[in-house]
């Protein structure tokens, strides 16, 4: 075992605590898998990063991202976070204006906008589901039928299940059967279109929130919801994999417009916020604002 650079960072808010932490090992050389996944378990957080010496001589550093139940190739909120850690610890990136890293997906492109990382949402594939595997899923989450209004299977690393309800009202009063979902091995998104005055009421609703995101350009167009059992996460908090499928099938769709701001952890007493937009060349760029909570070192 050997002392390595340790971080903590809270992403998708600019208020610690109350958005979704990810732990960085800033040095995860030497290390082999059993050792990287048992680490990840140990934090019990819905993701742990080791940052590595890059491959490819495109990028910045290489990237390994593990839930408590296994390695992924892409994860949003990880990315964002482990960029700002590893930037924090003095990374310089080849170029001024961008910062590549490399995970199993592939090079991500993660650029700065003012005190912002947003990442370049990798390419994503979508399809419909299985009616029967549909109904499952709706029952585990006690949906009837009439309020999905829409469903695809969203795959750019990491596939979930994503649904479009009727209100964003309707995805805050969910109560998922976690169990029934994990036997399903389905990852779950649902997202759920607010009023702007709703929107504005969930900014206003306590003085915390309000000093972090309280201008009305900032109020949430949609609500978002993630179940992730069947990888030992029941609800990850803000999830940045998620919200890039998402943008890229609801704004090619026309339901979405081409720059909006997410809510996501709402019901589990977070107030994560995603800023998504789709530039002239139609790549969907997924931001949010990260905090330092740890620093430090870590016995691996």
């Amino acid at each position: 075992m050997s002392q390595r650079p340790f971080a903590q960072i809270d992403v998708f808010t600019a208020t610690a605590t109350l958005g979704n932490p990810v732990a960085v090992v800033l040095d995860g050389s030497g290390l082999d898998d059993a050792a990287l996944q048992r680490f990840a378990r140990w934090t019990n957080l819905s993701e742990t990063t080791f940052v590595l010496p890059p491959t490819d001589p495109a990028a910045d550093y290489r990237l390994r991202i593990f839930t408590p139940g296994g390695e992924l190739p892409f994860a949003g909120h990880p990315t964002l976070g482990s960029c700002f850690a590893w930037l924090a610890a003095g990374g310089r990136p080849q170029r001024a204006d961008r910062i590549v890293q490399q995970c199993a997906k592939g090079l991500i492109e993660i650029r700065r906008d003012g005190q912002r990382l947003a990442f370049a949402a990798p390419a994503m594939q979508a399809s419909a589901p299985a009616p029967s595997v549909l109904a499952k899923v709706a029952a585990a989450l006690g949906l009837p039928a009439v309020q999905v209004c829409q469903a695809r299977l969203l795959d750019n690393g990491p596939q979930w299940l994503t649904l479009l309800l009727d209100s964003a009202d309707t995805v805050l009063a969910l109560e998922p059967d976690h169990a029934q979902l994990a036997n399903l091995k389905q990852k779950v998104g649902v997202v759920g279109v607010y009023t702007q005055d709703e929107a504005t009421s969930l900014i206003a609703k306590s003085s915390r929130e309000a000093r972090a995101f309280g201008t009305p350009a900032d109020a949430p167009l949609i609500e978002v919801r993630a179940f992730a059992a069947p990888i030992g996460v029941p609800e990850d908090p803000v999830t940045g994999s998620l919200n890039a499928s998402l943008a890229q099938w609801l704004i090619g769709a026309g339901e979405l417009p081409a720059a909006y701001v997410a809510a996501q952890g709402t019901a589990l007493g977070r107030a994560g916020r995603v800023h998504v937009t789709r530039d002239a060349a139609g790549q969907v760029w997924v931001g949010g604002d990260c905090v330092g909570c740890i620093e430090g070192t870590v016995r691996l």
